[in-house]
């Protein structure tokens, strides 16, 4: 067997001596941090995503989440999610951001990622994580720039901090899969 992802995968085969199939299993490295622990700069960057919330527009979901980029020349740029009565024509907060910050600066990578979600009783206590949408769109930007984005998602319990998107999205379908 051989690991297509040996800079974010371990692999550990199993092997049923009756078939051929075998158990792949991924791992992936979650920091969990306290609020508090966090550097000052990581602290700023959560703020940001967590004020963002409070101009999101979701009158369906009553789910707020906000968003907050740091650009590679320091620029911070953030975004909400923005819910319509179709559904399907709303944006999530992340991809609302990084659409923003690669319109805006299309020259300027994205080094870091802050989410933060609250519904009606406040914060969530255990960080929401991206959809599988948002995650593709993650992947798509740090493959633009040839830059791992590091993802912070904040929670009141704690902050999960993943150095680069692929860590959240170990099997995915990306750019190279399009050149064979």
């Amino acid at each position: 067997i051989i690991n297509l992802f040996p800079n974010f995968v371990t692999l550990i085969v199993e092997t049923n001596p009756l078939t051929y199939m075998r158990d792949l299993t991924i791992t992936a490295i979650i920091k969990v941090y306290q609020y508090d622990e966090l550097n000052e700069a990581d602290r700023a960057l959560v703020t940001t995503a967590k004020e963002a919330t409070a101009r999101s527009y979701v009158p369906y979901s009553h789910f707020s989440v906000g968003a907050a980029a740091l650009l590679g020349d320091g620029t911070v740029v953030s975004g909400t999610n923005q819910e319509n009565a179709a559904y399907p024509s709303g944006t999530c907060a992340e991809r609302t951001t990084l659409f923003y910050a690669n319109a805006r600066y299309p020259k300027s990578a994205v080094l870091m990622l802050a989410i933060a979600a609250q519904s009606g009783d406040g914060f969530t206590e255990i960080p929401a994580a991206p959809c599988g949408a948002c995650r593709q769109v993650i992947l798509e930007t740090e493959t633009r720039f040839d830059t791992p984005m590091r993802i912070l998602l904040y929670g009141r319990k704690c902050v999960y901090a993943v150095d680069s998107i692929k860590d959240l999205l170990p099997l995915y379908f990306g750019k190279s899969d399009l050149e064979k």
